[in-house]
């Protein structure tokens, strides 16, 4: 068996209004708002990137289990915004958390689907007996150019996940995996370019749809479940619209969604985004319950997986709960910037 230890997230306090945005380049607020369905976004800090939110994150995750910094024998990061582009993210996180040496470390690079694809790679890893335990990591400051229409939903979080193939640690068990992959390019950004370029609406029924869809129907099929089987759902939220109706479309109704919608208060945080979704339901679910989740990547591709809480869940939610540490609280703890503070930094101008 392979399943979620503990988890901890990280949401940066600085928020900003799509008003504003789009009332610094002249554009109607009530349109761009209602076209996206986001309100407001994540901002980070001036002194945070990639690295030192994933290293909250993770702490966070440690802190919640028995675990110490050592015992991980796989530490896998994805973003779109590491820091370097030759030098790892993931060593640094390791060096940082006092993990030792005697681990596994990669930077996994697949838009915003490079978390849940570090997932996949720490499951196989725990299944055939390589490592006992990984730390998998989904963190993101989304890069978006001024006036460009990602600067409005391109946000900042990070997400850790600890996973174990020791059932009697496991809060979440993992029962079924698999994924879905084309060269779909609607989303790039060329080596020594700052700002990723899109393709506009390509970025929806060929892209988004396509996969999410594929991957779920496909996950559907192997189980041979249905949506009604399933308590809660997680998408890949790149705006609000997004994810409520690829949930539509594969039968699951809006009460299954909606404990995932964090998109609705922190915008689309990219790797951290459908990890993000699966811990806001994780903080509220109870155990013996079913989780459908289907992160999204451009270029492109989709990884869908099944999770059924435990027994042991309960305990996790309530330390998060003391400490301030569940997505709801995490969200509600805001200071808002305007834009010139925003360019200041998020483009550390």
């Amino acid at each position: 068996m392979v399943g979620i230890v503990s988890y901890g997230t990280y949401i940066p306090v600085y928020r900003i209004k799509l008003a504003d945005i789009a009332s610094a380049w002249k554009k109607d607020p009530q349109e761009v708002v209602g076209s996206l369905g986001v309100e407001e976004k994540a901002v980070p800090g001036t002194d945070e990137d990639a690295v030192t939110m994933a290293i909250e994150a993770a702490r966070f995750a440690l802190t919640l289990s028995t675990c110490k910094p050592s015992d991980i024998e796989a530490l896998f990061v994805g973003s779109e915004s590491h820091p370097y582009a030759v030098n790892p993210t993931s060593t640094i996180v390791g060096e940082l958390l006092g993990a030792g040496h005697n681990y596994l470390a990669a930077d996994m690079e697949f838009a915003c689907k490079a978390g849940t694809a570090g997932m996949q790679a720490i499951a196989g890893l725990i299944s055939v007996g390589q490592v006992r335990l990984g730390l998998v990591i989904g963190a993101d400051t989304a890069q978006s150019k001024p006036h460009d229409a990602l600067e409005y939903t391109s946000a900042a979080a990070a997400v850790a996940y600890l996973m174990s193939g020791e059932k009697q640690h496991c809060i979440a068990k993992l029962l079924a995996y698999t994924s879905y992959s084309s060269d779909t390019p609607d989303f790039w950004r060329r080596d020594g370019i700052r700002y990723p370029s899109h393709a506009g609406r390509f970025t929806g029924e060929p892209a988004y749809f396509a996969h999410v869809m594929g991957a779920g129907t496909r996950l559907l099929a192997k189980t041979h479940l249905k949506p009604e089987d399933f308590d809660y759902c997680v998408f890949h939220m790149p705006n609000g619209k997004f994810p409520r109706d690829v949930a539509r479309r594969l039968g699951f109704s809006k009460e299954q969604l909606s404990a995932s919608l964090t998109v609705d208060h922190i915008g689309n945080p990219y790797s951290a985004s459908s990890m993000l979704g699966l811990a806001a339901v994780l903080d509220i679910a109870k155990p013996g319950e079913k989780i459908f989740m289907t992160s999204y990547g451009s270029g492109a591709g989709s990884d869908a997986f099944i999770w059924e809480t435990t027994p042991l869940l309960p305990r996790a939610q309530k330390i998060r709960g003391k400490r301030q540490e569940l997505v709801t609280q995490q969200i509600v703890k805001k200071r808002y910037v305007n834009y010139v503070e925003y360019l200041k930094q998020t483009h550390k101008i």
